[in-house]
């Protein structure tokens, strides 16, 4: 393996939360001799400015050739005019396709010093440790037929396909087994097979895995339930297998139950653990350059690349404990600040888990 990462920034808060990553990577590099190489690259709003789309084929090369892509959020009010099939978004859902990142691993895990910082009663989400493993190339997102067409009456319609095939369920419910079984070997499968007739074939196929599987529980739960079940009681969860859509949206939700989207990373991975690790949260172009967005999301994301890519969990357990050790400390960002707490901008909180990490 080369330990090649390509870095992708992105928009609106990327560069600064990617620079601040990146600093906590070089430390444990250096701390670790992991003998890591980057090198940089546009997606997005950014690589529009620079190529004219928003991923293009040479960057796209180079993350097929590297081990890992570390990546930033895209998108900004600058690039909304543009017609659909190039704004920023599109490099995202291209680069997921054409590197056949199916898997997207989403914790979210509520560390104890922010308890306080949760929408729920402390009691309702301590101890909260969930793995949201949501099918990432398929669905409604990528069905074809898609788009908007004149009817005769004059009148626009808008219309999206859902659809899954048989193999793309059975590969992210295998990995959703996985996860379960190196867990509390809980899985909870999200659908909407009351009307949905390509969730009936997910939860056919689902059901079918679980004899591979006889250690590990499996249920099933509709996703209005499912959202609702996340705040009334987010603990009986432990792994939720879902498709793109249904992941997209509990996702979310997920993360604002662990006090703040500024806090969760997450993985893409293709079938041989190869990945794109990026924030959950979007790129806030509101507060872009004014130094106050929450790094500990990209810096939580490359621990994660660490563990699945490289195969160094013990580093990336290095990374996640400096991280807890400076929330120890009463240091916040804006996002995550509680009374009695040290709020602190980006440099300060990235320089923290560094110094935590040395």
């Amino acid at each position: 393996m080369s330990k090649k990462i390509i870095v992708l920034p992105g928009d609106g808060i990327g560069p600064e939360i990617m620079d601040e990553a990146l600093k906590v990577l070089k430390t444990a590099d250096a701390k670790f001799k992991l003998g890591l190489k980057y090198e940089e690259d546009c997606i997005g709003g950014s690589a529009i400015d620079k190529y004219g789309v928003p991923l293009a084929n040479t960057t796209l090369d180079k993350c097929r050739a590297a081990d890992a892509v570390l990546m930033g959020s895209v998108g900004g009010p600058k690039w909304d005019q543009l017609d659909s099939s190039i704004r920023p978004e599109k490099g995202l859902l291209k680069i997921r396709y054409e590197m056949e990142l199916f898997a997207n691993l989403r914790p979210a895990i509520l560390y104890p010093q922010l308890a306080a910082a949760s929408s729920l009663k402390p009691e309702l989400v301590a101890g909260l440790d969930i793995l949201i493993v949501r099918e990432l190339t398929g669905g409604i997102y990528f069905g074809e037929p898609r788009g908007i067409r004149l009817l005769e009456n004059g009148e626009r319609q808008g219309y999206n396909t859902y659809v899954y095939a048989e193999h793309e369920i059975e590969r992210i419910g295998r990995i959703g087994f996985e996860m379960a079984r190196k867990r509390s070997k809980k899985i909870c499968s999200v659908d909407k097979s009351n009307v949905l007739e390509a969730t009936v074939l997910w939860r056919e196929v689902l059901q079918s895995m679980a004899k591979d599987y006889p250690d590990v529980e499996l249920t099933h739960m509709y996703v209005d339930n499912a959202a609702m079940q996340l705040v009334r009681e987010p603990k009986q969860f432990d792994v939720i297998v879902t498709g793109n859509m249904f992941g997209d949206i509990l996702s979310d939700i997920g993360a604002m139950l662990t006090g703040s989207i500024g806090m969760l990373p997450s993985a893409s991975l293709d079938k041989n653990g190869k990945g794109l690790y990026e924030p959950v949260h979007g790129s806030a172009p509101d507060i872009a350059g004014k130094g106050i967005a929450n790094p500990l999301a990209t810096i939580l994301s490359a621990a994660m690349m660490l563990r699945y890519t490289f195969g160094q969990g013990n580093v990336a357990e290095a990374i996640e404990n400096a991280v807890g050790e400076v929330l120890d400390q009463g240091l916040r960002c804006a996002d995550i600040m509680s009374e009695g707490a040290k709020q602190v901008n980006t440099t300060d909180m990235g320089d923290a888990v560094v110094a935590a990490l040395s």
